[in-house]
């Protein structure tokens, strides 16, 4: 490490700190003995995303946040949540330790995390990853979930897919007018 004072080339370290991402090093030039400070952290690899059509691109994490975001729009959720849900998805990309992943394994994994994070937006996510068709194919998708969340509570705060009674007797023909109405 190069001294900022006199460019002598060695120093020695006097103090060292973990600092957020990173360390933070107190050092002493052994010419000039001036102190100055340095920080240190870890350089991820760059990670590149292999479109559908075999296209490859450097990961975007504001394109993913921006895709997240649209879908947990005007869902109520605590402050920071979707935040810590983004930073999640993109630890998650980098511990798999490859240099290329595919985008479908992206938008899995992206739906995974929204699976349990808010049905919802789980749902919002995935009729535009999975490009549904029809009502039927988005129907299908929306008991499924139900099914599952019928057999496993709802995280703090998250809100019913279904309302309870319409989850007993199957779902009502107004909401699958809506539904209709909102997707078609």
């Amino acid at each position: 490490m190069k001294c900022p004072h006199c460019g002598f080339s060695d120093s020695k370290v006097t103090d060292s700190r973990n600092v957020g991402e990173g360390v933070r090093r107190r050092r002493q030039c052994l010419d000039c003995e001036q102190r100055f400070t340095t920080y240190e952290r870890v350089q991820t690899t760059s990670l590149l995303i292999v479109k559908k059509g075999g296209l490859r691109e450097e990961f975007n994490r504001d394109k993913m946040a921006g895709g997240i975001s649209k879908a947990c729009q005007k869902r109520p959720m605590p402050a920071g949540a979707v935040e810590k849900l983004i930073d999640d998805i993109e630890v998650d990309l980098h511990q798999l330790g490859k240099s290329e992943v595919a985008s479908t394994e992206v938008g899995e994994i992206i739906m995974d995390r929204l699976r349990d994070f808010d049905h919802i937006a789980y749902i919002r996510f995935a009729s535009v990853y999975r490009e549904f068709t029809d009502i039927g194919s988005l129907k299908e998708e929306v008991d499924t979930l139900a099914r599952v969340s019928e057999s496993s509570n709802l995280l703090p705060g998250q809100l019913p897919l279904i309302p309870e009674d319409q989850l007993a007797h199957g779902m009502s023909k107004n909401t699958l007018r809506r539904i209709r109405r909102n997707y078609a």
